[in-house]
């Protein structure tokens, strides 16, 4: 059984840019399986109320916190014993390093880019990986990660206090709402 948890930091948000691209990712993020997640860049209530609101409605514990400064957010996660991994397609292989990563006991703070990647970024992650060598989304590249990361065991997490949860079919939709 795994100790360690999994956060994920986005980078650089831009309210007017990203607001769905960031709770897309954030949504990624709570559904394969991470205790929370961190953002930097513009402070956007909005997209904090979206994930409150699925939260809510479909369980789990999953925290959002806003960081204005995220350099001393992964410093301070690397002193109190943690690690950090930079998804990016300039990194060593996802494949060539899961299990090592998957092996380390340390709690596991996944920083994934927005704008421009400062190359700090680069220099203060204990691991830059890549989910392929290819330009793709940061969303593909944290779910893809993580489904790795967890060998698939994600995909049969059920999340506690839901409101609403979806009854598996062949065919159509089947939709619970608890009464509270």
């Amino acid at each position: 059984m795994r100790r360690w948890k999994i956060y994920v930091l986005r980078l650089n948000h831009r309210s007017k840019r990203d607001k769905r691209l960031t709770t897309h990712l954030l949504l990624a993020a709570r559904a394969f399986g991470a205790a929370g997640a961190f953002y930097s860049g513009e402070h956007d209530g909005k997209v904090e109320e979206s994930l409150e609101k699925v939260i809510r409605s479909w369980g789990g514990n999953f925290v959002l916190e806003y960081v204005q400064n995220w350099r001393d957010l992964v410093r301070s996660w690397k002193a109190k014993g943690g690690e950090t991994i930079h998804l990016t397609m300039y990194g060593l292989p996802m494949q060539d390093v899961i299990e090592k990563v998957r092996a380390s006991p340390k709690d596991k703070l996944v920083v994934v880019g927005g704008a421009k990647v400062p190359g700090a970024t680069y220099e203060l992650a204990d691991w830059n990986i890549s989910v392929t060598s290819q330009p793709h989304s940061e969303v593909s590249a944290l779910s893809v990660f993580m489904h790795e990361l967890f060998e698939g065991k994600e995909l049969s997490k059920v999340f506690d206090n839901a409101e609403t949860r979806i009854v598996p079919q062949p065919k159509g939709k089947k939709i619970v709402k608890s009464e509270t």
